[in-house]
């Protein structure tokens, strides 16, 4: 018989309850893989934060069904600087989604830093300051990839194609709502 204390499912139970108290990263599914208890967790890998953005530095890249070459490719993406959301790591494999939560693992080698956002509305009208009354700039395109600058409570600072300027958070994915950047 064995003894309550050390029953594997209630030790199961009690280090998951240590962990959710602590705001840890728990372990779950049958590979062992990282996942984020909520938005303030960070990666087990690099230690940065979970969920957070970045963006495909390789004109294609590979997207696995787990964390290793010999899994399956369920997605190839094919538009270098698209903005990709990391929600996990293993390695040096990395969980990401695009802005239609398609995804998998990818290998970290092909992702950058670099930020990125993609335009969410059509006829996006860039300002030349973070307010509705300021002057055009630019018009941009439903899908757009812009390179991601300074960021505001309601605006952030994007360039494409030659443009700069200001547009709201509101239609660009590949930025928190609540990010602000300097």
């Amino acid at each position: 018989m064995t003894h309550p204390a050390r029953s594997p499912d209630l030790m199961k139970r009690a280090l998951r309850g240590l962990a959710l108290a602590a705001g840890a990263v728990m372990l779950s599914g049958s590979l062992g893989l990282a996942q984020p208890v909520d938005r303030l967790s960070v990666g087990p890998e690099t230690n940065l934060p979970l969920p957070r953005f970045v963006s495909l530095k390789a004109k294609e890249g590979n997207v696995r069904r787990g964390p290793s070459r010999s899994h399956r490719i369920d997605w190839i993406f094919t538009r270098r600087d698209m903005p990709l959301r990391i929600t996990a790591e293993h390695g040096h494999w990395r969980r990401v989604e695009d802005r239609e939560g398609a995804g998998g693992w990818m290998h970290y080698a092909l992702l950058s830093g670099v930020r990125t956002v993609i335009i969410e509305t059509e006829d996006l009208v860039v300002r030349a300051r973070p307010e509705a009354a300021a002057p055009a700039v630019a018009r941009f395109e439903t899908g757009v990839i812009a390179r991601l600058g300074r960021c505001s409570d309601a605006w952030c600072r994007i360039s494409a194609g030659g443009y700069r300027g200001w547009a709201p958070k509101t239609v660009l994915w590949g930025v928190a709502p609540d990010e602000i950047r300097n």
